[in-house]
């Protein structure tokens, strides 16, 4: 039994200690290569590099469109084209941001279990059920929505589980789900930001998220640390969506990081995106070029070459004309719209602009799943410091989700 326990007690420290490493060069590196990635291209109208690396913007203003979207697409290729600027470091980055999928078993679901749950999540929700292993415990779903992970584990488990989720129409709607279904399911209606929602973490049992968003999942790490339930599996979302003004290290390498992290920093992971088809893709293409149209629009309006963010918008705005876009995002800044608008010539400025951003755009995409996985380091650190052992990896293929990186905590 002794030797059993300092067996486990090695393999924890290891892994840990194989976090550190990771995360110390990964620091590293992110560190040194900040002015090609802690970059604003929607801020600027010339490529931010031009007194500092007048050769690599020289580089991109001769790569063709097609050229872009092959490096785009390509981040090995990108790597090597990158070589005369970041060296060696390129190609170190891609082999650090490299993690191992999590071992999955196979679940027996029912027949037509997936009725009513889109196709993409689907295949999420399966992918991260079947790193759990088989057990018994009582589970905790955390920022539920309709609860389909709760669900498929009480499903093919048979456990108790508790849905946590803050919209009511939501809760619902699970629970009628559930219960039609005539699984253990018991859905709650609260605040996952307050205090109290630690109460809801199971003694013994775990908890589960998949794509809960910045200060949902960094206040759930927290509470199970508090707690005394025995696993968390975690797939972290949206790093942005935190209420500091900036990121807040949660783990001691981090906080001695000399990496400061804005929220657009934290925003550059979510620029890897997997289309839902080429209408998706269009909408997007539409929605840049007339937010970087009107900024041109605006800058020579108020007579003030700075960038004005605009906030999200619906996209069935997409479907009018770039000359209502312009009314609505004039009366969103305050600004008075304007009379009559040359299409044409804004939509021609915000393109030359659109073709800038993807310029500049390309260089920080080498750095999108090294400041992720920077991201996630911090998280499994953070967990190992107060004694739990922590596995990374990924849940499920790229093509699924982008956003396909775990961590499974457990009690050492």
């Amino acid at each position: 039994m002794i030797a059993s326990t300092k067996a486990a007690e090695t393999k924890a420290v290891s892994t840990a200690s194989a976090h550190a490493d990771r995360f110390d060069e990964l620091d590293q590196l992110l560190v040194a290569q900040a002015h090609f990635w802690q970059i604003r291209p929607f801020h600027s109208r010339e490529l931010v590099w031009r007194h500092s690396h007048p050769d690599l913007c020289t580089a991109l203003l001769e790569l063709t469109a097609d050229d872009v979207a092959q490096l785009e697409s390509n981040t090995t290729a990108l790597a090597h084209w990158l070589r005369p600027w970041l060296g060696n470091d390129g190609e170190r980055l891609l082999a650090l941001e490299r993690l191992v999928p999590l071992p999955q078993r196979s679940l027996a679901v029912p027949l037509r279990f997936d009725t009513g749950i889109p196709g993409r999540k689907w295949q999420q929700v399966q992918a991260l059920a079947a790193v759990l292993p088989a057990e018994q415990q009582p589970v905790l779903e955390w920022c539920a929505g309709k609860g389909y992970l709760g669900r498929l584990l009480a499903q093919v488990d048979g456990r108790d589980v508790v849905s946590l989720e803050w919209q009511e129409t939501l809760c619902r709607a699970g629970q009628s789900a559930a219960d039609e279904a005539s699984l253990p399911v018991r859905f709650v209606q609260a605040d996952a930001l307050a205090d109290s929602s630690v109460g809801w973490l199971p003694t013994n049992g775990q908890v589960v998220a998949l794509h809960a968003c910045g200060d949902l999942h960094t206040t759930l790490m927290r509470h199970w640390v508090a707690s005394d339930s025995q696993r968390l599996t975690l797939s972290p979302c949206c790093y942005h969506l935190i209420g500091s003004d900036g990121y807040l290290p949660l783990s001691k390498r981090a906080a001695a990081s000399r990496l400061r992290l804005a929220k657009l920093d934290l925003q550059l992971p979510l620029r890897e995106v997997v289309t839902g088809g080429r209408g998706a893709g269009r909408k997007r293409h539409i929605e840049v070029l007339w937010r970087l149209a009107f900024d041109e629009w605006q800058r020579e309006e108020r007579g003030c070459d700075q960038y004005l963010p605009l906030p999200a918008f619906p996209k069935s705005f997409l479907a009018g004309s770039f000359a209502d876009f312009v009314v609505w995002a004039a009366q969103t800044k305050g600004l008075a719209p304007p009379s009559s608008l040359n299409e044409a010539h804004w939509l021609q400025c915000g393109q030359a602009r659109l073709s800038l951003v993807r310029r500049m755009e390309l260089v920080s995409h080498l750095f999108r799943r090294p400041l992720e996985v920077w991201l996630l380091l911090d998280r499994a650190l953070y967990l190992a410091e107060h004694g739990a052992r922590v596995r990374i990896g990924t849940f499920c293929d790229w093509s699924v989700t982008p956003r396909n990186l775990v961590i499974d905590a457990q009690r050492a």
